[in-house]
């Protein structure tokens, strides 16, 4: 056995002896005679049943410090106070063009490329512009057999009934063969009006926005289905990253961001959280979301990387501490806690969440408590011995 630990029995054993013997009317003589010792497990053996319940559940003992101990471990006291907690969840994600904003031209005939309006990749088009021009024979024999199919209805009488249904029939069908082409109400009007037959078909910008691909050149053949153009409305984006599982609670549909990237540094665009994706990643234990930012100036491009950040609250009104301040051993918890008698406690505590350097404590501390806030290290090391910080290396007591 340890002479610390020999003499620190010795000096229990005097002590029961002496409140045997002297029942409780010792006096202050009597106590001024103890040694440092002897004082040390008095205080230990008559610590509140709390204090105890919390020494058998950590395994540690409460310590005793003097003010010089204090300054030469570097011990330093803070206060359990309440208040709103909050932090910046920061992520990195991709500008992307919003999907519903995204057209395909593609032609539903067979035909040749006659002419482009709309020749190079980034060009600004509106609704309604031309962008090509196809010519086809398909084309060209439908309109024909509209024509065809006008003239036999303004010819049948409209008394003849079922003659006259079936002539307004196929001048319908007619109409609606040209639209499943992509052929204008409008085309359609002029050609009825005209009787001019055009060999080619003109195809229209379905969207405002910015040419993103064209696979197409003049004279090429196209077939039904193959993608001319790419357009997209860019007035609005996409930024699509990933969160971690634990900051998922933060991060939800309307949840409020700003972004920031790298060709306009400093400059914060406000955008809102738009969808979060179903499922997590299961190694990176992340989160697919996405936020829609304003770009009414096309300044975002697609493409781009972004850095972004929520800023949100972890808790209104809630106790927190120092994250330093608390031991994390892998089993528990704990915090060394001073008091009223000076003596440095060791307390289990339930932790929240963290918001910079500090924690939230859900349970195990009250509002106003002091406890160590730095060198809770060394406090615990010599908890575990058992003590008064009397034989701790490299520290000297008064009276030695």
């Amino acid at each position: 056995m340890r002479p610390r630990e020999t003499l620190l029995i010795l000096a229990t054993i005097l002590g029961t002896a002496l409140l045997a013997a002297c029942g409780s009317g010792e006096t202050e003589s009597d106590m001024a005679d103890m040694t440092a010792e002897e004082h040390a497990a008095m205080g230990t053996a008559g610590a509140g049943e709390g204090a105890a319940d919390d020494s058998m559940r950590t395994g540690r003992q409460p310590v005793h410090l003097t003010a010089e101990q204090e300054r030469a471990l570097g011990v330093v006291y803070t206060t359990v106070r309440r208040g709103t907690l909050s932090r910046t969840i920061r992520t990195v994600g991709r500008i992307e063009a919003p999907e519903p904003n995204v057209a395909d031209i593609t032609p539903k005939i067979d035909g040749f490329i006659e002419r482009l309006y709309v020749a190079s990749t980034g060009e600004a088009v509106r609704r309604g512009q031309p962008l090509l021009s196809i010519y086809s024979p398909e084309l060209v024999a439908a309109q024909e057999e509209l024509l065809t199919a006008q003239r036999l209805a303004s010819r049948v009488d409209s008394a003849a009934e079922e003659a006259w249904r079936s002539a307004q029939a196929m001048l319908e069908a007619s109409r609606r063969r040209l639209a499943y082409w992509d052929i204008t109400p409008e085309q359609i009007d002029r050609l009825e009006r005209t009787s001019e037959v055009t060999k080619t078909l003109t195809l229209v910008s379905p969207v405002n926005g910015i040419v993103l691909e064209k696979d197409v050149l003049e004279g090429q053949r196209v077939m039904p289905g193959m993608r001319l153009y790419r357009i997209a409305d860019l007035s609005e984006m996409w930024v699509e990253g990933e969160v971690f599982e634990q900051d998922l609670r933060f991060v939800h549909e309307g949840a409020q961001a700003h972004i920031e990237v790298a060709a306009y540094p400093g400059e914060h665009i406000m955008g809102r959280v738009s969808f979060v994706y179903p499922t997590v990643d299961a190694q990176s234990r992340t989160n697919r979301m996405r936020v829609t930012v304003p770009n009414p100036d096309l300044r975002l491009k697609p493409g781009m990387f972004a850095t972004i950040f929520f800023d949100v609250e972890v808790g209104k009104e809630d106790l927190s501490v120092p994250m330093e301040a608390v031991m994390v051993t892998g089993e528990r918890n704990l915090v060394f806690v001073r008091d009223a008698d000076g003596m440095l406690v060791p307390r289990e505590v339930t932790l929240g969440g963290r918001a910079g350097n500090r924690v939230q404590i859900l349970d195990g501390l009250a509002e106003g408590e002091t406890i160590v806030a730095s060198a809770n290290f060394l406090v615990d090391a010599e908890s575990r011995l058992g003590g008064t910080g009397r034989d701790m290396p490299g520290m000297q007591h008064g009276g030695s």
